[in-house]
């Protein structure tokens, strides 16, 4: 299995988007495919914030993580956010998630960020198992999501 950054990856973005509406459009209503598919065009840059790294086997996408400024209309003071984790369900329970997960938070300690958050409405064990600690439960959306940090530095 290769991480690479999507930026280097382009070719992945629209399934990355697809598999991401299907996952979550719930916690983001009113945004389509092609909401979502022009908001990663982001991800192209080569700016550190907003990133995300692809997991590929001969060039097929498994899965995603990124890395954004912020990912809940709440919570404004809190940054950066691990987002968009997702493996797709063929290659689920092989270490792929927790990979792009450890990618994620080494890439934000190259880069100084002491603490980053993120958001789950039911994968918070997954994430304690990786160093993350619970910060709150609350309703986001009209569901209940866990919201986690780890410290970095």
């Amino acid at each position: 299995m290769e991480i690479q950054n999507l930026k280097n990856a382009p070719q992945h973005l629209r399934q990355l988007a697809h598999w991401h509406q299907a996952e979550w459009s719930y916690l983001n209503p009113g945004q389509s495919l092609e909401d979502r598919i022009e908001k990663m065009q982001a991800y192209l840059n080569d700016e550190f914030l907003p990133s995300t790294w692809v997991a590929q086997v001969n060039g097929q996408p498994l899965g995603s993580a990124a890395i954004v400024r912020q990912d809940m209309d709440i919570h404004l003071d809190k940054s950066p956010w691990l987002a968009s984790v997702f493996v797709s369900s063929e290659f689920r329970e092989q270490g792929t998630g927790s990979a792009l997960v450890r990618e994620v938070m080494e890439q934000a300690r190259q880069q100084g960020v002491a603490t980053l958050w993120l958001y789950t409405p039911d994968k918070a064990s997954f994430y304690r198992q990786l160093g993350w600690s619970v910060f709150s439960q609350e309703k986001y959306h009209g569901h209940a999501v866990t919201i986690m940090s780890v410290n970095l530095s």
